[in-house]
């Protein structure tokens, strides 16, 4: 067998409604998926990390600088053409949009193998630890409006969330300290008691101001605090892990397993989350997962993106082990982006339905069974929303 093609769809629409995160507001939701195709006539999907312009950019790279390396490759060769690509791209990226695009392509080689053998993702892996995965919604997203009306909206979102079902909740934060606490206390109002709530920064603070948003964040009993200051600033990890009581998670703008090592030796997180469609795909994520758990960091998937990335994410957490193990583990969950995403919900000729199995399975989410990633993207769907570049 060999690959024959490799094809980078760019699909975009306009959201119904802008919405923000701490560094900036977008009204178009974009997704970037990848089709492997071989002479056999096998193909595989994959996706890549990366909005708007970046996913533009991406796709020059997935077609005009990795697809000319792996024509007439075998496909199940991936870790040989994992590292021959990045041998290749060494010197010109060792991350960011380099590593997003040889992501997409390893994702859609791991879902050519599963078709071949006949084998579901987490089957080639090693096998299932769970069948279903707890999911958590995040929402509570920034818009141009005052705090006032954020407070309100916060609160309202995070009750509504908790109602569909989810185990627990994210928010966004970005206004200034000040008025980031008070989105919190809103959330924590909104939920009640003992409900799990996160806040994920997107890295807006210096460290004191991390440090001053934090210890409120403990005072309400958050989770984690999710990318509180720059991923540049292994330092400001460190001594936030070591000064606050609130878990410090992030991770999530970091690639391959030389980057990860630098963060997990440092000891600045608590909760590590890679992204699988960034980091370099499932190949370099599960040797990013072994690092992690050597280092006993436990790991919560980053997911951002399409139904390709929502069925990847449900099969590397059913494959992940406990940490540290016992009668009643420490479990993973899966990151689940509450706000309009077509790309998600109606990709997919049998969609993965994932708010109607958190409604019904008390926020449970079962792992795709098929071959492969299990899915199988709708073509007329894709050609539909696809950017004529």
């Amino acid at each position: 067998m060999k690959i024959t093609q490799v094809i980078s769809h760019v699909l975009q629409y306009d959201l119904p409604s802008e919405l923000g995160y701490s560094q900036q507001y977008y009204h178009k939701r974009t997704a970037h998926l990848v089709e492997v195709r071989t002479d056999e006539g096998v193909t595989g999907w994959g996706e890549c990390f990366g909005p708007g312009n970046i996913a533009i950019a991406n796709k020059g790279i997935v077609e005009k600088v990795i697809q000319p390396m792996i024509l007439g490759d075998d496909p199940l060769d991936r870790d040989v053409i994992w590292h021959k690509v990045y041998n290749l791209m060494r010197d010109h990226g060792q991350k960011g949009m380099p590593m997003q695009s040889l992501s997409g392509v390893d994702i859609a080689l791991w879902d050519i193998a599963g078709k071949i053998v006949g084998l579901p993702l987490h089957k080639l892996i090693g096998g299932a630890h769970r069948s279903k995965v707890a999911a958590y919604g995040y929402g509570m997203m920034l818009k141009r409006e005052s705090t006032d009306d954020h407070v309100a909206r916060f609160r309202d979102e995070a009750a509504a969330i908790r109602e569909m079902g989810f185990a627990a909740t994210k928010m966004k934060v970005g206004l200034g300290p000040r008025d980031d606490i008070r989105l919190a206390q809103a959330v924590r109002e909104g939920v009640g008691e003992g409900f799990r709530f996160m806040v994920d920064a997107n890295h807006c603070y210096t460290t004191p101001d991390a440090f001053h948003v934090g210890r409120a964040l403990e005072e309400l009993d958050v989770y984690w605090f999710e990318e509180p200051v720059a991923p540049e600033d292994l330092d400001g990890y460190r001594e936030l892990r070591a000064g606050l009581r609130v878990n410090i998670s992030g991770g999530e703008a970091e690639f391959n397993r030389w980057g990860w090592r630098h963060i997990l030796e440092n000891r600045g997180l608590d909760i590590a989350q890679p992204e699988v469609c960034a980091v370099g795909g499932i190949s370099e994520y599960l040797r990013i997962l072994a690092l992690c758990h050597a280092h006993f960091t436990p790991v919560i998937n980053h997911v951002w993106g399409s139904a390709v990335a929502v069925a990847t994410n449900l099969h590397l957490l059913a494959a992940m082990p406990t940490l540290p193990g016992g009668l009643f583990p420490w479990e993973p969950m899966l990151e689940f982006d509450t706000t309009d995403n077509r790309f998600r919900d109606e990709l997919l000729c049998d969609p993965l339905d994932i708010q109607g199995q958190v409604r019904r399975g008390n926020g449970l989410v079962a792992v795709p069974t098929g071959p492969g990633l299990g899915i199988e993207p709708d073509t007329d769907f894709i050609k539909r929303f696809e950017i004529d570049l």
